[in-house]
């Protein structure tokens, strides 16, 4: 299966043989195509096979990421990464002990990134780190983002280009296929395959788990901050026609589309994301969608259908996720009660939001903490978004009898007024600690090796218990690991907030 050549390795895929590198301990493969270039007629259409190659193909760099607009990092100490970006994106990389016959534990990051931006390569999150903790086969992915993956112009274009708003998450898919179909030439098990990603990566992971085109793919999956994220049609529809709008173009002429330069299409992108982050109502929201297609509702509500049945969870969310968005939102901080009021009113219908806030208002409270409109705005914000998604997964999922772990992360930013906000978490999974944001030191150190083991344990036999910790199943008690500076088990832990959203359905979460 796997050959040397002076300090460097083939291995012989489905389409091809690769020439890697040996590296610290590792082989690494970089920039595997796993479906054909979504250029040409084939922007916006589903993922395409790879056309096999008759000579050894090197995978020695990384390849252009998906097109994006790299603006500043929010995350302090994090400088923004400039990698080549390529609409020949649907590359993926792998790190592995050895590309032998020992089948390991195979982990598959899906990147977070508001659908917007990110990449499988990003200096970030070092994969090395962990695939030689735990002696693991780690893939990390690239996928189509923004209006190239998650625009939905089958109405917009009369059916001309059929394309349904998911095909990033069809991407997705395609990879995993790959991995199913070529990982053991690497030394992992095609049966023992685990997704894991955060925030977009992790929405994706609650889609996956509504589609039946996933089915079988992967046994287990971790989802961080995020479990479920799918406007509805009409939305993606009027989103569509919004975009489109700003281009002057309209859906009478699929060529004309397919025409139109990248950088045309990300420019208007961006700066539709900068109008919506500055609280202006754009019209326009790219991600997933319930096409009727491939996801035919809710993502929590197939799940609670059955959907993923078969798929052992690890579900989970920071204590403090709204924080990091608040840190860059204009005036955010000074809201009065009147703005608070109008905010969560664009999260909920409104005869959920003044319960939830004022439970919020009561919750905050007795844990002695400030009861700004501030703060109880940005914490409704997070739970909404992020906390609530996970922990009725967990709960689904213990309701149809199916092993799920639940944690939430607590440890708090070295930045100040960041808390244990959105991304904190990444860091420490990654073994990637900066002083400017998660803080270095024996405490942090401490976390992330006790986190690593733990996600490493659960890739390798669906339970994250270690020999440091011991990792209850949510249950019916609501148990979750709480990972901050004294990691332990909690049993139904911030309860309060929690029950805020006691009768609110899936649909008003993510």
């Amino acid at each position: 299966m796997a050959g040397i050549i002076g300090n460097s390795l083939t291995v012989q895929t489905k389409a091809g043989r690769l020439l890697g590198q040996n590296e610290d301990g590792l082989s690494v493969f970089r920039g595997i195509q796993y479906a054909s270039p979504p250029t040409g007629p084939l922007r916006w259409m589903p993922p395409q096979p790879v056309t096999p190659w008759p000579r050894i193909k090197a995978a020695d760099r990384f390849r252009g990421i998906c097109p994006q607009d790299v603006g500043p990092s929010a995350i302090p100490g994090r400088k923004p990464s400039v990698e080549p970006q390529n609409e020949d994106c649907l590359y993926l990389n792998v790190w592995t002990p050895a590309a032998d016959n020992l089948k390991r534990p195979v982990m598959v990051w899906i990147h977070g990134g508001a659908f917007l931006h990110g990449s499988g390569s990003s200096p970030m999150t070092p994969a090395q780190n962990l695939a030689k903790r735990g002696s693991i086969v780690l893939v990390t992915l690239n996928y189509r983002l923004g209006c190239l993956g998650f625009v939905n112009l089958d109405h917009f274009t009369g059916g001309k280009i059929p394309s349904t708003g998911n095909e990033g998450l069809l991407d997705q898919i395609a990879a995993l296929k790959w991995v199913h179909d070529n990982i053991e030439a690497f030394g992992g098990d095609p049966d023992n395959v685990t997704v894991f990603g955060e925030s977009a990566g992790a929405e994706s992971i609650g889609a996956l788990l509504a589609m039946s085109e996933s089915k079988g793919l992967f046994k287990k999956a971790i989802l961080e901050s995020g479990a479920s994220k799918a406007q509805p049609l009409e939305r993606a529809d009027k989103a569509a026609e919004n975009f489109f709008g700003k281009l002057g173009v309209d859906g009478r002429d699929p060529d004309r589309l397919r025409a139109i330069p990248v950088e045309a299409l990300i420019k208007v992108q961006a700066e539709l994301a900068m109008a919506a982050g500055s609280g202006v109502s754009a019209g326009v929201n790219l991600g997933p969608a319930q096409d009727g297609k491939y996801l035919k509702g809710v993502p929590l509500d197939a799940v609670e259908q059955g959907s993923a049945s078969d798929v052992t969870v690890l579900a989970g969310s920071n204590l403090e996720e709204g924080k990091l968005f608040a840190m860059t939102g204009p005036n955010i901080r000074d809201m009065d009660e009147a703005n608070m009021e109008r905010r969560v009113g664009r999260l909920l219908p409104e005869q959920y939001a003044s319960k939830v806030i004022e439970r919020y208002r009561k919750a905050l409270a007795k844990r002695d903490l400030p009861v700004t409109p501030y703060e109880i705005y940005v914490a409704i914000m997070g739970d909404q978004h992020f906390r609530m998604p996970n922990i009725r997964l967990c709960e689904i999922q213990e309701r149809l009898g199916k092993a799920a772990y639940g944690y939430v992360f607590t440890w708090k930013s070295a930045a100040p007024g960041y808390g244990a906000c959105h991304g904190l978490d990444v860091g420490f999974v990654f073994g990637n600690l900066t002083q400017e944001f998660e803080g270095r030191g024996p405490g942090a150190e401490k976390l992330s090796a006790a986190m690593q083991d733990a996600w490493i344990a659960f890739a390798r036999t669906a339970d994250p218990s270690t020999g440091s910790l011991r990792w209850p199943r949510y249950g019916k008690d609501r148990s979750m690991m709480v990972l901050g500076e004294n990691p332990h088990a909690a049993t139904a832990p911030y309860e309060a907030e929690r029950a805020a959203w006691d009768g609110i359905e899936n649909r008003w979460l993510g």
